[in-house]
């Protein structure tokens, strides 16, 4: 029942292999801002393109098989299966059609025109549109979550939050929070394996007592699997009241992020894959903007 230690989800897994480790969190943060904006308004052939380009990433990463290849098999199958039903559903309504000319003319204009319908079985229809909806529908949920989980493997939680920090500078000029801002990420991103630990537990509970959900019923599996959330959430906010009496008993002190930093950016060591990312970076916008339009 150690399956979520074994998929690391959106955890930050320490190395040295891997030449996505080396680029600079700014330069990924952006990366991973071109992952989540360029596909909004883009044509489907854009959007399999940023599959195809976060696969490639993957393979020639350097990254141990393990952090990667369960993750990118369960989304595989969950991009799959939102856009196998998203295909299924009606794309457009028509209206009651109106009799304006004869029956004769309309089959002969309708025999002019190409079909729109790919596939049809029973009373299931894949038309176009359907087909391209359900095509940008899992290309969308595989490039969010992957170009994130790929970011938060290979970034560690200090470097993130400093390079999000980096970018909100200006707003110190106005008097913003950053560094009260800065914490409560830190904390947040330090908090989710805790979670994960504890949905664990649970799962592990339940596996050495041998529950036999079928054997309980609708009402007691229901009963038992509410019971299990309470004990969650219980057991989070009991986490949570222990890391703010920890802070309470250093007067409220918040701590910068750059403090927990635990090295340096050394700009000439890593000078080329920054320059490079970066010259890519530029490339990709470039072609959205002249190509990738819908």
């Amino acid at each position: 029942m150690d399956w979520l230690k074994k998929i690391p989800i959106g955890q930050y897994v320490a190395g040295e292999l891997s030449w996505l480790r080396r680029i600079d969190p700014r330069l990924k943060l952006a990366w991973v801002l071109m992952f989540l904006l360029t596909p909004v308004l883009a044509d489907a052939l854009w959007r399999i393109c940023l599959v195809i380009v976060l696969l490639l990433i993957t393979f020639c990463s350097g990254l141990q098989r393990r952090t990667w290849l369960k993750s990118i098999s369960l989304l595989f199958l969950l991009s799959i299966t939102v856009g196998l039903f998203a295909m299924f559903l009606p794309t457009s309504t028509t209206g009651p059609a109106l009799n304006m000319r004869s029956p004769q003319e309309l089959s002969i204009i309708q025999n002019l025109l190409p079909s729109w319908e790919l596939i049809s079985f029973g009373p299931f229809n894949i038309d176009r549109n359907s087909a391209e909806l359900g095509i940008k529908t899992s290309t969308l949920i595989f490039t969010v979550i992957h170009s994130v989980n790929i970011m938060l493997i290979t970034t560690s939680p200090e470097d993130l939050v400093w390079a999000l920090r980096w970018f909100l500078r200006p707003l110190s000029f106005f008097k913003f929070p950053l560094d009260r801002l800065s914490f409560q990420l830190l904390l947040a991103l330090r908090f989710l394996p805790l979670i994960q630990e504890e949905f664990q537990n649970l799962l592990r509970s339940i596996a050495i007592r041998n529950v036999k959900f079928r054997r309980l019923g609708f009402k007691s599996a229901l009963s038992l699997i509410l019971s299990v959330a309470e004990r969650l959430l219980t057991n989070i906010l009991l986490r949570a009241e222990q890391g703010a009496d920890s802070l309470l008993s250093r007067n409220g002190f918040l701590i910068s992020p750059e403090y927990f930093r635990s090295e340096r950016i050394d700009l000439v060591k890593n000078s080329v894959i920054n320059t490079c990312s970066t010259l890519i970076l530029f490339l990709c916008i470039f072609l959205r903007i002249k190509y990738g339009n819908s």
